[in-house]
């Protein structure tokens, strides 16, 4: 069965209309999956058509590890979970420590015959400043071609921008985009939408964090912009507080096995959502989460129905 394709010129009522054909019709996944384990889903990226899967792996925190810790020692199991579900994405930053380091580290040890969809990030000002800090990342993640590269927190968004677009000319960037994640900058990110050509926007969405549904997600899918979704577990209060609930009856019947997973099919459910990126450090973690990127999605009716019983 073929995705249906989202028209991105929508009115907020038509892209709510569409969220229950999308979740209901994925695209094949990228890499042939275990017969025992179901395939991740993926959905096109609007500028190219390119198929992402739609669960990845952020980096904050718990990439942020030295070699000979224990810490460190668990980290390879991570990628090995994401690159087995099906899985791609490694998104990080240079505002997270040794991640990106790590992460290039990690992908060179690994004998995983999988090309991960590798995204970062610049977070300075100035021209100068900026080349020399995405040089150093594609060093640290010891890549010559970066596949997302977004301008973090929209730090001089407008300086950043106009390099990464010569380097995406010249094949060093494939795609651009620009991040946050608090809702008091989104009148600003709504300009930068409206102002720029991106192929991505990276922000934040949760089930007791939806502001993004009033105004960007609408606004993303208009313009042809895919949507990485960073803080799924609404920074982790509100998973922490649901671990000790016992999970709802209905939640095996969307193919859920714990709360990470209703919540992770929550955040892609969402018709706008391209791909979310759950951080963790642990491969049982990581293994949980990709397994909500299987089968369907709820619509919007169902969750009209269910996410207040689930945030009290």
């Amino acid at each position: 069965m073929q995705p249906p394709t989202i028209p991105f010129h929508l009115t907020r009522a038509e892209l709510l209309r569409m969220g229950a054909a999308l979740c209901a019709g994925a695209a094949l996944p990228a890499f042939a999956q275990p017969q025992s384990q179901p395939a991740m889903n993926t959905r096109p990226i609007p500028s190219t058509r390119e198929a992402l899967p739609v669960i990845g792996c952020g980096t904050w925190i718990g990439f942020d590890q030295r070699p000979g810790t224990e810490e460190y020692a668990r980290l390879p199991g991570v990628l090995d979970a994401l690159f087995a579900a099906g899985g791609t994405v490694i998104d990080s930053s240079p505002m997270y420590g040794r991640s990106e380091e790590t992460t290039g580290e990690l992908l060179a040890a690994s004998k995983q015959q999988v090309r991960p969809f590798l995204a970062t990030k610049v977070w300075t000002s100035g021209r100068e400043a900026g080349i020399a800090q995405m040089e150093q990342s594609f060093a640290r993640l010891r890549t010559q071609h970066m596949d997302l590269m977004q301008v973090h927190n929209l730090v001089d968004w407008r300086t950043h921008l106009a390099t990464l677009r010569g380097w995406k000319e010249k094949g060093r960037v494939r795609y651009i985009g620009v991040t946050h994640y608090t809702a008091s900058a989104y009148g600003e990110v709504e300009a930068v939408l409206k102002a720029e050509k991106l192929d991505f926007l990276q922000i934040n969405y949760s089930l007791d964090a939806r502001e993004a549904e009033q105004r960007l997600l609408p606004l993303a899918a208009e313009r042809g912009v895919a949507v990485i979704v960073n803080m799924p577990f609404g920074g982790g209060g509100l998973l922490r507080r649901l671990r000790d609930k016992p999970l709802p009856p209905w939640a095996g019947e969307i193919g859920c096995n714990s709360w990470a997973q209703v919540l992770l099919k929550f955040v892609l459910s969402h018709p706008a959502v391209t791909c979310t990126i759950p951080g963790t450090s642990r491969r049982e973690h990581m293994a949980d989460n990709a397994a909500a990127g299987a089968g369907s999605f709820p619509d919007a009716a169902f969750w009209r129905r269910e996410a207040a019983a689930i945030r009290t």
